[in-house]
């Protein structure tokens, strides 16, 4: 051991890499490069992950080469693991197949794959428990069962992963993000397809920036996660854009949220979930655009502000007697009813000002852009499918039309005023303007 003690501190570690090598060549023996069928769900040929992990020291970086590794592996120290896109690791479809157990660790550029198949023990991809301060980025997740499960984890970034459940059927897939008593997390710009939801249960000032979320039940489902911020996701095809139940001071802002057409789904919907801001969404081509109740206490308005609500079946559905929404400066464009509030007979309680409607038919004389005369939405015939709501079924059907035609002509029951907007924005007449063609 003697010479061993004339070595520089650089030959120390120099040596060392080279016995590590050495010696992981010796045990693992195995060709790393090999290649493996989607699904096997053997991994007994494979490379531990795990002994690689055991002989990186504390805060160093990963130094595997490229190729198939085998899970389950658990992180319990701090350090960088860059996969560079070229590395796989199978978890063997038993369990989560990399968890983090650890403080300030980063997971890029992995294949992560082939988990168990267990709701109960929450088989996921990556699991991050009682850990902050980790960076998870650019990593494939797929043929799991749920992707990125956070628990008792705060201030982790979750950035440009792309993640996929396994399961055609919606309910058996687990969820592509799931958070759990979990805080000031960032979940950002990452492409989710084919999950079940993604899931914040009693997690408080989380932030989802600039995701994309495809084909799945629930794009974002809140409950009891106060002070959230979903800003700029793109949200398409799903039952449901974003769920918000028992959760205030969310903010939900500059969103695209489309598509969303299941008889029960909704773009926007809220449940007993005060003081939340809804502003600068485009709402496209789903069964309700924005669903919500009251308040559970007058002073904790819901506002809807600057957003395009367009091409649903019912724009707005506000229900519950006390009201309770701020409704401003939106646009309502070609919808097949533009808002339902309350129950029939009710006073409309919430606030409705300075809106676009396309069906306003007031006109603008001095040219201040605002409506000379109120909006209103009168219930005539649809007051039968208001109060039986299966006759929903025939709206716009010949027969509901021709009546409802005849009942605005010449009514013959009573209509019930659904809304008001004191000052709708009145409709610009003038010509598109049209673009300069430079000319020589």
């Amino acid at each position: 051991m003697r010479p061993l003690l004339l070595l520089s501190a650089r030959g120390h570690r120099l040596l060392l890499a080279a016995l590590r090598t050495l010696l992981l060549a010796t045990l693992l023996g195995a060709d790393l490069s090999a290649p493996r069928t989607a699904h096997a769900k053997s991994t007994a040929a494979l490379p531990l992950l795990q002994t690689w992990i055991d002989l990186t020291p504390t805060g160093d970086r990963l130094q595997a080469p490229a190729g198939t590794y085998a899970g389950p592996a658990v992180i319990s120290r701090a350090m960088v693991i860059d996969g560079e896109g070229k590395i796989i690791v199978d978890g063997g479809g038993k369990g989560t197949v990399l968890s983090v157990k650890a403080t300030g660790v980063t997971i890029r550029g992995l294949h992560l794959k082939n988990s168990g198949d267990s709701h109960d023990s929450l088989d996921s991809g990556l699991l991050i428990e009682n850990g902050s301060d980790n960076l998870i980025e650019n990593n494939l997740i797929d043929d799991v069962l749920f992707g990125v499960t956070l628990q008792g984890a705060n201030d982790n970034r979750v950035i440009g992963n792309r993640i996929s459940s396994r399961h055609s059927d919606p309910a058996e897939r687990g969820d592509g993000i799931r958070l759990w008593y979990s805080m000031r997390n960032r979940v950002e710009n990452n492409d989710i397809s084919r999950i079940r939801d993604i899931t914040v249960s009693n997690s408080l000032r989380n932030r989802f920036i600039g995701n994309r979320i495809t084909e799945s039940r629930r794009a974002l489902n809140l409950l009891f996660s106060h002070r959230t911020l979903i800003e700029k996701n793109r949200l398409a095809n799903n039952s449901t854009g974003i769920t918000s139940i028992n959760s205030s001071g969310v903010i939900i802002r500059n969103n695209q949220i489309m598509h969303s057409v299941d008889a029960s789904g909704a773009g926007i919907a809220l449940k007993e979930s005060g003081t939340t801001l809804i502003q600068g969404n485009e709402i496209i081509h789903c069964a309700v655009g924005l669903m919500s109740d009251s308040p559970t206490h007058p002073i904790n308005r819901i506002t809807v502000i600057d957003n395009r609500i367009a091409h649903n079946f019912t724009g707005v559905s506000f229900y519950g007697e006390r009201g309770g929404h701020l409704v401003l400066r939106n646009r309502f464009e070609h919808n097949l009813w533009q808002a339902l509030v309350g129950e029939s007979g009710r006073v409309d309680r919430n606030e409705w000002r300075g809106n676009y409607w396309d069906d306003y038919q007031g006109f603008d004389q001095n040219g201040d852009g605002v409506g000379d005369s109120a909006h209103e939405i009168w219930a005539y015939a649809d007051l039968i499918w208001i109060e039986t709501p299966m006759a929903k079924f025939f709206r716009s059907s010949p027969v509901l039309e021709l009546l409802d035609f005849l009942e605005r002509l010449a009514p013959f029951a009573s209509p019930k005023l659904v809304l008001r907007d004191p000052e709708p924005q009145a409709h610009n007449k003038e010509a598109p303007k049209r673009a300069k063609v430079a000319t020589n």
